[in-house]
């Protein structure tokens, strides 16, 4: 039995008195779960407070006049919140909603949120949540980022914003993340505080309707899933699929990740985005037609950045954040007919305090922020610590499956990537020229072996300009795959 299985079925049994359905094994891939929720609580439990739909706002007044760590359940039929933009549900902390077979709760388009405040240890369970129009960034599900939230056999779909916001030790389990406007999931707390989230057996799908790359240019606010400084996180067993945009992106100071036995498949973007973050494990997932969206429009316009299925960009193992890695380790993956494979990327203008940081405000968590400016940045401890570095990569024992007939790519498809830029600026940077070029390729431990490779791979490294075939990307001065095999057998010396 599989980690990801394992722990689900544990979970379920432990914690639910609904049947669950079985989770795929990795090799089969994670089980659909939209519109395939089980079915549970057909009668309320003892003591439960019964919400009738025919009442608009029944379950927001029934939910202010009752005590903390009441459960509600709600009756079949479509559940309304009022006609005032910011009807809501505000729970209490340890109160549990749960859903008969139907019931659903519809903002109607004009509610902004369906449950919000910042009550502790609440439980949402088989409910289906749907037309809210919360605003860019903003959630409709635990809208202020409460902890220890337990979301569980749940649809939540067609809403603006975000389907989900996620606080402290937060648990998404076998549910429906689909076709919400900007993300299925915004994992944002004010504070950074989000610590300890598992998403586990759901499915993410269809998410970023709005399109919000376009609508906002370079906002980086799109995707099924966007974390945001986020501690600990072990993300199993879910189908992350036909996204508009990346699958899963983590971006500013996420730390200690765990993302296994998922499968990713037909995201128009990257499936894996890791961004200015630290030490992960990816490992058992399968990549399945993922960035042709965006690896077509590279292609068409001529941009020769090496498009990624898994994006490294600034991310990489640190020993000195505690996690139960002190690397980024991808290893057992499998990757079939995507645009193209791993990038490892670290930009050279990109450090704490540079004008290039898109994360302002934030600095790199080893580095003490007011030494990373001008007469103080070229010097030790500031030189190394003031950088968020692609380093300490093991890309070790995955299969990469590459036909670019099946794929429907004649150009800039099918490479692997290891590689900065020149350094430009600021004026009073120390990262100018190839200082960072020569750092990512050479000397930050990143490490390409024991790999199987099919298909007619390349490999950019050091910039953008030089790109090497196999034999190149496995001769000095790379020195990349060492035990690896081009012809689609296993890998080995």
């Amino acid at each position: 039995m599989g980690r990801s299985r394992a722990v689900l079925v544990a979970a379920c049994s432990l914690l639910i008195a609904v049947a669950c359905p079985a989770v795929a094994g990795a090799a089969d891939g994670p089980a659909p779960v939209c519109d395939r929720q089980p079915t549970g609580y057909e009668q309320p439990p003892t003591g439960a407070v019964a919400v009738d739909p025919a009442v608009d706002g029944d379950l927001a007044a029934k939910t202010a006049a009752h005590p903390a760590g009441t459960t509600f359940w709600l009756r079949p039929g479509t559940h309304t919140l009022g006609q005032d933009e910011y009807g809501q549900v505000a729970p209490k902390d340890g109160d549990v909603y749960l859903g008969a077979p139907g019931a659903v709760v519809d903002g109607r388009g004009v509610n902004r949120a369906a449950f919000t405040q910042q009550a502790r240890n609440v439980e949402i369970r088989g409910l289906t949540i749907r037309r809210f129009a919360a605003l860019q960034d903003q959630g409709v599900v635990n809208h202020d980022s409460g902890d220890g939230w337990l979301i569980e056999n749940t649809t939540i779909e067609d809403n603006a914003g975000a389907g989900l916001m996620a606080g402290a030790r937060q648990v998404v389990r076998h549910s429906c993340l689909r076709n919400n406007g900007q993300y299925g999931l915004n994992a944002y707390q004010a504070g950074d505080g989000i610590t300890g989230l598992v998403l586990e057996g759901n499915e993410i799908t269809g998410n970023n309707t709005g399109d919000w790359e376009a609508k906002v240019p370079g906002c980086g606010c799109s995707g099924g899933a966007k974390f945001w400084a986020v501690n600990g996180a072990n993300i199993r067993g879910n189908w992350v699929h036909g996204n508009h945009g990346a699958g899963l992106w983590a971006d500013t100071n996420n730390n200690d990740f765990l993302v296994e036995d998922n499968l990713f498949e037909a995201n128009d973007a990257e499936a894996l985005f890791y961004e200015t973050s630290y030490n992960l494990v990816l490992r058992g997932n399968t990549f399945r037609r993922n960035t042709l969206v965006q690896g077509r429009a590279f292609a068409a316009r001529g941009d020769n950045f090496p498009a990624a299925t898994v994006y490294l960009s600034e991310s990489g193992g640190e020993p000195r954040v505690p996690a139960r890695t002190s690397a980024i380790d991808i290893s057992g993956n499998t990757f079939e007919d995507n645009w193209a494979g791993i990038t490892l990327w670290e930009n050279a203008d990109r450090f704490c305090n540079s004008p290039a940081n898109t994360s302002t405000g934030y600095c790199t968590k080893p580095a003490d922020k007011a030494s990373c400016t001008a007469g103080r940045i070229e010097r030790p401890p500031a030189y190394d610590d003031c950088r968020w570095k692609t380093q300490r990569v093991a890309v070790h024992g995955n299969a990469f499956r590459f036909d670019p007939g099946r794929v429907g790519c004649t150009s800039l498809c099918g490479r692997m990537a290891l590689l900065s830029n020149f350094g430009t600026f600021p004026d009073w940077s120390p990262y100018k020229g190839t200082v960072i070029e020569e750092a990512i390729t050479f000397h930050q431990a990143n490490r390409w072996h024991d790999n199987s490779y099919s298909g007619p791979w390349t490999f950019v490294v050091h910039d953008t300009s030089k790109t090497v075939d196999t034999a190149g990307w496995r001769a000095a001065p790379y020195s990349q795959d060492e035990c690896s095999s081009f012809g689609g057998g296993p890998a080995g010396c």
